[in-house]
């Protein structure tokens, strides 16, 4: 790599050397390599080089932004004729030519009113000015390409060599669906063609990996545009699947002393005024009117669908007095949520409008914040360790939009902060990050191919006790206020599923795989054989298909090997006389007979392998 400074790092801020010469800023040096702050710089300008060459082959093209994302980078543009996939390599090829032309990267000064004369006539350009309260503003030019942009860049072309678009896609003008939809091209850059190479080793292995196409072809889930977008149908592979995990959960929560409650999934409209869920959370909610009179005396009343399942939780603590006895009461459900989402947000299970939460709410003293949430740490340690997830953990903080006086958001965050030094966990902070009701820990699942995902949280919430006057009696029989903890381990089943897809690329560990067994009796003499099989298996909980179709051996093992089943049993003559198994285990790769009694064993054995 070359010993080339392409920027200086200063109180957290990253500055080109135009920059920080023109205004005289002394710094760390940021070289030409694949440090974050660098390759901040070098996508920042490959995107910029990805806008000339497409203003280069279509001339009419108008720009939106085009800023660097967590692995590349994105344009978001217009032409007069749509593009397709099969024109990224046109845009590729131009890059190309203008990287060897080594165009100099110049930063430019300019007044307000002097950009507003500059891009006058470009109505994307003046979106973005909207969102630009500067009055001096700056252009970088190369070459005869000149767009508004704050930097920060490489010196010249002829640094960008490394890099790849990915993809094409439709994108909202700033993410609004009610206004025109843009062309956005994604791409990546490194400074090296060994990390470039990788990278798209890795894209290609996410790609054999992607949830959609696994979903699709292991029959666990379908999408039908013609009910709506964002909303799964789970077929009946996934539905056993997720309902093996829902009953795995159900025990370990019953195991810790969790309730089940379940609430309705439409509630008045003033219960989430209350909440705060009105004000601070209502546009991503969905409401309705429901007549509550009648024909002569109408009574039009506002409901809205829940997005989260606290206030239903809420109403149930309220349902009868509590006692300090009472406490830590933990309540758990598997509520169904509804949230408004941008359809350009939409992407299979990651991101629905309908999912379900493995959501719980625990009611305690605030002496006993430290100690559940301690042991929460602890279930979540138990489930990532069952399905092999690395994780860490991230607080965050009070956001901008939020409920609750300083004070009572500082005693909540520093009772997180507490219940994980005491638990001897590094964490991070991610400041204005929290719930709009309280701070959180975050859970960021780290997948097999070192991707981190969000899923799960723990939030200590004062703030909505306070709003719903929850009480019990304390110890002295006076009025106390109770603590609310906020409390999802896998998030929703439908992302925790979706990223544990992409993580064993299909491959199920037996205790929750939708087929744990399939059976392939060899011909018809064998079949009885295999139902005595079937139903004893099934007695001991265990998913169990017979394949008996009038196919050759040969496919059938094929089928059942395409849809990742763990075990495949093949019986013949054999097998029938000696109450024996031919065992073909995916996950350990080997090929094995056992009588069936130790097969049982063996399977027993398997189910055992989940620690929650």
């Amino acid at each position: 790599m070359e010993e080339t400074i392409i920027g200086y790092k200063k109180d957290g801020n990253i500055y080109d050397t135009q920059t920080a010469a023109l205004e005289g800023i002394e710094g760390e040096p940021i070289y030409y390599d694949n440090s974050p702050e660098a390759l901040e710089i070098i996508r920042h300008s490959t995107a910029h080089l990805m806008a000339q060459a497409i203003k280069e082959l279509y001339p009419e093209a108008k720009f939106f932004v085009g800023p660097v994302i967590e692995d590349g980078f994105y344009y978001d543009f217009r032409t007069k004729e749509p593009l397709t996939d099969a024109d990224l390599k046109k845009i590729e090829k131009k890059m190309k030519e203008l990287v060897r032309k080594k165009y100099p990267i110049e930063k430019h000064a300019y007044t307000r009113e002097e950009i507003d004369a500059k891009f006058g006539d470009d109505d994307l350009k003046q979106e973005v000015l909207k969102r630009i309260e500067d009055d001096t503003l700056t252009t970088y030019t190369q070459g005869e390409f000149e767009d508004l942009c704050r930097g920060p860049h490489v010196p010249n072309t002829k640094l960008l060599n490394n890099f790849k678009l990915t993809r094409m896609a439709g994108a909202y003008l700033g993410g609004d669906s009610d206004k025109e939809m843009l062309t956005r091209v994604y791409g990546t850059a490194f400074a090296d063609k060994e990390s470039l190479k990788e990278y798209l080793a890795f894209i290609e292995e996410a790609k054999k990996r992607d949830h959609r196409k696994l979903g699709k072809e292991l029959k666990l889930f379908t999408f039908d545009e013609s009910i709506g977008a964002g909303l799964p149908l789970w077929l009946p592979a996934g539905a056993r699947l997720r309902s093996r995990l829902e009953q795995l959960l159900y025990k370990a929560h019953r195991k810790r002393g969790y309730e089940p409650v379940r609430g309705p999934e439409l509630l008045k409209s003033e219960a989430w005024k209350v909440s705060g869920h009105y004000d601070n959370y209502g546009e991503n909610m969905y409401f309705t009117q429901i007549n509550e009179g009648d024909e002569e005396h109408p009574k039009i009343v506002e409901y809205g669908i829940k997005p989260m399942n606290c206030v239903g939780h809420i109403k149930i603590y309220q349902s009868e007095l509590r006692s300090y006895r009472d406490l830590p009461l933990k309540f758990f459900e598997y509520g169904v949520v509804h949230r408004h989402e941008m359809s350009g947000a939409l992407h299979g299970l990651f991101r629905v409008r309908e999912f379900t939460q493995d959501d719980a709410h625990i009611f305690c003293t605030p002496e006993q914040i430290r100690d559940n949430v301690i042991e929460v740490l602890g279930f979540v340690d138990d489930i990532m360790q069952s399905f092999g997830f690395e994780y860490e953990m991230e607080i965050s903080t009070k956001p901008e939009k939020a409920i609750g006086d300083d004070a009572i958001w500082e005693s909540a965050t520093q009772g997180l902060k507490d219940a994980l030094e005491a638990n001897g966990i590094a964490y991070g902070i991610d400041e204005g990050g929290g719930a709009f009701y309280g701070p959180k820990i975050d859970i960021k699942i780290k997948d097999s191919l070192k991707r981190k995902w969000q899923c799960g949280t723990i939030q200590v919430d004062f703030n909505l006790p306070e709003r719903f006057e929850l009480e019990y009696t304390d110890e002295n029989n006076e009025k106390a206020r109770p603590v609310m903890l906020h409390r999802a381990i896998l998030g929703s089943f439908e992302r925790f599923i979706g990223i544990l897809i992409e993580h064993v690329a299909g491959e199920f560990p037996f205790f929750i795989a939708p087929t744990q067994i399939v059976i392939i009796p060899i011909a018809e003499v064998h079949l009885d054989y295999a139902r005595t099989l079937q139903a004893e298996l099934i007695e001991m909980e265990i998913d169990v298909e017979i394949s008996s179709r009038n196919e050759s051996l040969n496919k059938r093992i094929r089928n059942a090997e395409k849809q990742k089943v763990p075990m495949i049993l093949v019986l013949g003559d054999e097998e029938v006389a000696n109450a024996s198994v031919a065992v073909r285990d995916r996950r350990s790769r080997e090929q094995y007979t056992l009588d069936k009694e130790a097969f049982y064993t063996l399977v027993k054995e398997k189910m055992n392998e989940v620690h929650f």
